[in-house]
Formats: C-alpha cells, sequence, structure tokens
C-alpha cells in the first residue's frame, strides 16, 4: 500500500529554520519524483517545491526560492525540506506527494496520494 507520511513540523519564530522529512513505503521510491505542498487556512494548495527520482533535478515556488531547499535519500525512502528565513506566510499544512508520472516532476496538478500533513506554524 503506497504510503508517506510527514514529518517535523512545529512552531517557529520568525526567521528561523525547520527540517520536514517525507517518508515512503509501498512503493519504488527512487522511480518516482515527489513534491511538497502546503495549504495555509482558507487557501488552495500550493506547490512549494519538487525533486526527481535520482534527485538531480529540483524545482521550487517563487516565494520560497533561496530559503527552501528539497533533498533525497533514495536509500532512506525519504524526501527532506530544510526551510531557513521562516515567515509567517510559510505557515501551513505540508504535504508531500508522489508524482503520478513517474520520475520527473510534473504539474502541480499530477501528485497524489496525499497524506495527513504536517503543521508548520511561524509565529512570534
Amino acid at each position: 500500500q503506497l504510503q508517506l507520511v510527514e514529518a517535523g513540523g512545529g512552531l517557529v519564530q520568525p526567521g528561523g529554520s525547520l527540517r520536514l522529512s517525507c517518508t515512503a513505503s509501498g512503493f519504488s521510491f527512487d522511480y518516482y519524483a515527489i513534491g511538497w505542498f502546503r495549504q495555509a487556512p482558507g487557501k488552495e494548495r500550493e506547490g512549494v517545491s519538487c525533486i526527481n527520482s535520482s534527485g538531480g533535478s529540483t524545482n521550487y515556488a517563487d516565494s520560497v526560492k533561496g530559503r527552501f531547499t528539497i533533498s533525497r535519500d533514495n536509500a532512506k525512502n525519504t524526501v527532506y525540506l530544510q526551510m531557513n528565513s521562516l515567515k509567517p506566510e510559510d505557515t501551513a499544512v505540508y504535504y508531500c506527494a508522489q508524482s503520478l508520472y513517474g520520475s520527473s516532476c510534473p504539474p502541480p496538478g499530477s501528485f497524489g496520494p496525499w497524506g495527513q500533513g504536517t503543521q508548520v506554524t511561524v509565529s512570534s
């Protein structure tokens, strides 16, 4: 059974850092691109970052470029999202999901299924 479990969220002050993890099971993890998404209260879910199957290609939303770094460890079936210089507007539930189209990062609407996510709150 395909499963992705997010962890690492919490409460952090503006300017702080968090590292999220996404641990996968039930599929050939090293064959698929993985994306991170977030959904703030009252807003639609938005793409944050994606990493291809080998880890050699990544992309980021403009709002997080230069602050967030995505990486993966295929030996551990885990993708990470290092978040630095956090801002209150980064507050959201963060989700990871598998690409539905294999090894490359597809358009934002081509990911799934969705887990329960991990809450990130940036507040003083």
